[in-house]
């Protein structure tokens, strides 16, 4: 007999368990394990007055966002509507079916305020990275380093010449912060160049043009990955521009020593972090070899020896040119020595004129000189050793390592829908990657350590 659905009838008392309804495997109840906030409420508690009316719950509100970046929720408006209608939500924030969500502006009070006073959301990837380091997630053997850009929350049009400067109506919190970190080496201290354009809305967001695509507002997100599973150990914000990011790679390795006491016996990064002082600072002031490939200036395109053709002597401190001469630092006798070393770290080492003059070679090495100069960085040392890193079979490997981090930047654009920013200013970004980075090692977690029970995927 055709059954028929009763409808209307209400019953007296309901007997409803969140936990029945939400699935074994459901990606929140593998991250729910990993989530310790116990040390929320005392970190935060001297940002709360004594008295008063009691505040939401931060766990609530960490635990929303955590939420909204795992599973790629952009708008905190419609995270509080998710939360709101879908019953694992409201078991990941312990939240019954009558329990009253949060309302959307109570995200951005308390992130202007407690939370970044408290500097609450870099404490919070920290424990992701701890949680990790305890499940064994984390061998420090090697480190891979790299940056990509990610979209500022800015009109391009909205923007004035560089050279004009940032006019005195600017106004808002974005600027506010823009001037603070103005003199700081990781955003308006990177470079003395003049940026093409500064955006009105956005100031401290670079003008970039570093991709295909056409030119744009970015900043910079900077991982710094442990290579046996891809656990981000720090992330940093910064401007679009080189010289931030290799920047921003230091304060994360002395930040990871510090705070967790890693000390990689490799970094493994492309080109961009191969330049002569950084290398240098990683050989001999940190102890790592640099998997790297290093930044070279020397290549010509005109058909004459590049300085690979040059052998140094290093006991006579001198190169030895294709033809057999010497080139020196200096070859007069100065009454006052001279160190020789220009404003940017390099030697010159010159050859005489006479010894060009009658070389056999000269056409293809100096013809329209009538010296050869050749320069050696003081730091070439790092590079010697950087070289012979890179020919050998173990920078083949870290070279396919080095794809870990770049899958990385892939799966937080085009999973969790972090291709452009939603906050503005510096610490806009440095909020929205922080959050970014511990949901992508839980998510981590949550993948390496499957629950009991599961097979894995």
């Amino acid at each position: 007999m055709m059954g028929e659905r009763t409808v209307m009838q209400e019953a007296l008392f309901y007997s409803f368990c969140i936990e029945d309804h939400v699935p074994g495997d459901h990606l929140l109840r593998a991250i729910d394990r990993f989530v310790d906030l116990s040390g929320i409420r005392e970190h935060l508690k001297p940002f709360y007055s004594a008295t008063g009316r009691p505040s939401i719950d931060p766990e609530l509100m960490i635990r929303m966002l955590l939420i909204g970046y795992c599973m790629g929720i952009r708008s905190e408006r419609r995270l509080c509507e998710e939360v709101h209608l879908n019953l694992a939500y409201r078991w990941f924030c312990r939240l019954d079916l009558d329990g009253a969500v949060p309302d959307h502006s109570t995200f951005s009070k308390n992130r202007h305020g407690r939370f970044r006073d408290s500097d609450l959301l870099r404490k919070l990837f920290e424990l992701t990275v701890e949680r990790c380091m305890a499940e064994g997630l984390v061998g420090a053997e090697g480190f891979a380093v790299d940056a990509s850009l990610i979209r500022a929350d800015v009109h391009r049009q909205r923007s004035v010449p560089g050279e004009q400067g940032l006019p005195p109506e600017a106004a808002g919190r974005a600027v506010t912060e823009y001037l603070e970190v103005l003199d700081d080496a990781a955003f308006g201290g990177s470079t003395p160049v003049t940026p093409k354009r500064i955006n009105l809305t956005d100031p401290a967001a670079r003008w970039t043009a570093a991709t295909r695509e056409r030119a744009f507002y970015a900043y910079s997100t900077n991982y710094l990955i442990d290579l046996d599973h891809a656990v981000i150990v720090d992330v940093e914000a910064t401007t679009a521009i080189r010289q931030a990011e290799v920047l921003a790679q230091r304060r994360m390795i002395e930040r990871t020593q510090d705070r967790f006491g890693l000390w990689p016996e490799k970094l493994v990064a492309d080109t961009a972090y191969g330049s002569a002082p950084n290398l240098a600072w990683l050989v001999e002031e940190r102890g790592i070899e640099p998997h790297i490939p290093v930044f070279e200036k020397s290549a010509r395109n005109n058909g004459t020896f590049e300085r690979s053709a040059f052998t140094y002597d290093h006991e006579d401190d001198s190169y030895i040119c294709p033809g057999g001469n010497r080139l020196r630092r200096s070859n007069r006798n100065f009454s006052t020595p001279r160190s020789g070393i220009d404003k940017d770290g390099s030697i010159r080492y010159r050859a005489r004129q006479q010894d060009c003059q009658g070389c056999a070679l000269r056409q293809r090495c100096t013809p329209n000189m009538p010296a050869r100069k050749v320069t050696r960085s003081v730091y070439e040392g790092a590079r010697d050793l950087t070289r012979e890193i890179t020919a050998s079979d173990a920078f083949l490997v870290s070279s396919r390592q080095r794809k870990k981090v770049e899958m990385l930047f892939a799966h937080l654009k085009r999973i969790l829908k972090l291709d452009r920013l939603r906050l503005r200013g510096p610490n806009g970004a440095k909020d929205e990657f922080h959050l970014a980075a511990a949901a992508q090692n839980l998510r981590k977690l949550a993948k390496m350590r499957p629950m009991p029970g599961l097979a894995p995927a």
